[in-house]
This record gives structure tokens, C-alpha cells and sequence, in this order.
């Protein structure tokens, strides 16, 4: 039975000749060329995800892909069950029903330290640095290395911070200078950093230029491009389409806790996206 105001993810014959691509096949295809390895290697997958709070479904049964060196874009309406998506692969919450898998290996994160462990790091919108701490203090929050086994080591600090921060390019006055005094690009590259110095293949980033002007989040949208060159897979959830299209290899949408489509960022539109995201139909082209 379809959900009032959802358009329903099958569609007829003519619809998928003239209006959109995006449809389950589709999507199913394209989950399976990737294991079939046509393309690039998946390295996180989610399947039949679901989580409820209470009489509140904000997600159901959700399947994503994130490959290996790619930026894939989650967007979606406020309420879509992005940031629960996120915060269950951060291990913040515990799924109701499905499974998460590493590199194929289904997985339990029960935990913040156990996605750390199979090298998945979040950085959240309201990135958790501790003002009061200068920047190397912040990066090595709550895995600071010791001398002896009893006192933290702050140069090994400085000179690991120093040398983190200089291969991202990051412009700060010093990794001695206060988190609180740092602008607000100063302060999400810090984030960043922070989360692969533990070594972290996969980056969660949630709405990492939401609150930056151009110019800053132009420099983290360069950072997110350095590190998938260098290696990392981004998910990256943001509201910002302009940016997601300059930068994303690959979209998916999310629309009242399931997942209506996934795609090539280069095999659709602006239009199509957010026809997606409030539900609407496409017009024929």
C-alpha cells in the first residue's frame, strides 16, 4: 500500500521510457555490478536497515553501497533519516532490524570505539572539539600517547599534529593555537583530521559546510577531494546540491526513512534529485 505522498518506487513502462532512471532494478543492478566487481570494490554496505523511536519509523530497510576512493552523497529532507543512518554507522545507535557489513563481513558496531576499530570515523555537525584545548590536544582526545605509561607525551603531540595538519594544508596560526579561536573552516578540517590520524578508510561527514561561508567551503570541498585521492571513501550527507554535483562520484536519496534511489552523479539531474526528495514526478525530457 503506498504512503501518502510518496510516489511508489516502481513505475510503469512508458514513466521509465520518458520521465527517470531511477528505479529499484536499477538500483539492484547496480548493487550487484559493484559485487560482481565491474566496478569499483565496495568496502561498507548496509542491508535491510531499519530503526524506529516509538510510533516513528526513520528507517526502512535501507541498503547502500559505499565504495572504495569514492564520495557519496546521502540527501534528503529534513527527517529523512539521514543523521540516524549516520549515527548507526558511528555506532551512537543500534539498529532495530538488518545488517551492516565491512568489506563484506557483516559486522556489529555497538559502539563508537568498535566503528573506530573497523576504521570508519564521523565527523558530526557540531564536530565535538573542546575549546579550551589547543589543536593538538584536540586531535588526540581520549587517545593521547604516554611517556612510561604515565604522562602524556605533548611533544609527540605537537609534532604529529604539526605534521597531520601540514599534509591536509590546512591554514592555521598553530596546532598550539585554541580550538575555540579558529574559524569555522579552521575548525571542521581540524574535525577531519582528528578523524584519520586513527587510520580511518571510511569518513562520515554530516553537513560539513552547513555553517561556513563560500570561501571556507570551498577549502573543506578541496579537503574532501585531497582525501578521497589519498585513499579515503567519504558518505557524505549535506543539503547543499550545488556542491554535492561538483563533488559526489555517486547520490542516493533518502525520502521518509527508505531509500528511493541511487545513482552515478554523471546519470542525473538537480531536477531529479529533488523531484526525489519531495516526492514529485519528473517532467518528460
Amino acid at each position: 500500500m503506498e504512503e501518502q505522498g510518496v510516489r511508489p518506487i516502481s513505475i510503469s513502462h512508458s514513466e521509465r521510457a520518458g520521465r527517470s532512471r531511477w528505479t529499484r532494478s536499477d538500483f539492484v543492478l547496480r548493487m550487484m555490478l559493484s559485487l560482481n566487481g565491474t566496478a569499483s570494490r565496495v568496502l561498507l554496505s548496509v542491508r535491510g536497515l531499519s530503526k524506529s523511536f516509538g510510533s516513528v519509523t526513520a528507517l526502512d530497510g535501507v541498503d547502500l553501497d559505499l565504495r572504495e576512493r569514492e564520495i557519496l552523497a546521502l540527501v534528503g529532507d529534513n527527517g529523512a533519516g539521514k543523521s540516524t543512518l549516520v549515527s548507526i554507522l558511528a555506532g551512537v545507535q543500534q539498529p532495530d532490524d538488518g545488517e551492516i557489513l565491512v568489506e563484506g563481513r557483516p559486522v556489529l558496531i555497538d559502539g563508537p570505539k568498535r566503528a573506530q576499530e573497523l576504521g570508519i570515523a564521523t565527523v558530526f555537525q557540531d564536530l565535538a572539539l573542546v575549546n579550551q584545548r589547543d589543536v593538538a590536544a584536540n586531535l588526540f582526545l581520549g587517545r593521547e600517547p604516554v611517556h612510561f605509561g604515565l604522562l602524556v607525551d605533548r611533544n609527540r603531540m605537537v609534532r604529529d599534529a604539526t605534521e597531520v595538519i601540514a599534509r591536509l594544508r590546512v591554514e592555521l596560526p598553530s596546532v598550539r593555537a585554541l580550538a575555540g579561536n579558529l574559524s569555522g573552516g579552521q575548525r571542521q578540517a581540524v574535525a577531519v583530521a582528528r578523524a584519520i590520524m586513527g587510520g580511518s578508510r571510511l569518513l562520515l561527514m554530516d553537513e560539513p559546510t552547513a555553517a561556513l561561508g563560500v570561501r571556507e567551503s570551498g577549502r573543506v570541498v578541496e579537503l574532501m577531494r585531497e582525501l578521497r585521492a589519498a585513499g579515503h571513501s567519504i558518505l557524505l550527507v549535506s543539503h547543499n546540491l550545488e556542491s554535492v554535483f561538483s563533488l559526489a562520484d555517486r547520490i542516493a536519496v533518502l525520502r521518509l526513512g527508505r531509500m528511493v534511489a541511487a545513482s552515478d552523479i554523471d546519470k542525473t539531474t538537480r531536477d531529479e534529485v529533488v523531484g526525489l526528495i519531495v516526492g514529485g514526478r519528473f517532467t518528460d525530457r
